[in-house]
C-alpha cells in the first residue's frame, strides 16, 4: 500500500484493511511511502492512498473490495484460503 504521512485517506484504507482481514484472509501488507520514491510519487502522487498486488493496481483513493477480493481469486494458491463471500 502505498501512503504519506499525515493521510486521512490512508488511515481509513488502513482500519478497513484491518477490519476485512477479520473476514478473508489477506496478504502481508507492506507500507510505502510514496513520498520517498519520486517515480512513485510521479505516478500516484495525487491518487494516495493506492493498494497494489503483486504489482498491480487494486484501487486507490477508497478501497474497494470487491475489486481486492478478484485480484485475490486470481492469484494461484491465494483463492483457496479466502473465506466466503459474506451475503448483503
Amino acid at each position: 500500500m502505498l501512503t504519506r504521512a499525515d493521510c486521512s485517506l490512508c488511515d481509513e484504507m488502513l482500519a478497513q484493511l484491518a477490519a476485512l482481514s477479520g473476514r478473508i484472509i489477506l496478504p502481508p501488507l507492506q507500507l510505502l511511502d510514496v513520498d520517498g520514491d519520486p517515480q512513485l510519487r510521479r505516478r500516484y502522487g495525487l491518487k494516495i492512498p493506492v493498494l497494489l498486488l503483486s504489482g498491480s493496481l487494486v484501487c486507490s483513493t477508497r478501497l474497494d473490495e470487491a475489486e481486492l477480493r478478484a485480484a485475490l481469486a486470481a492469484l494461484p494458491g491465494v483463492a483457496a484460503r479466502a473465506m466466503p463471500e459474506e451475503p448483503t
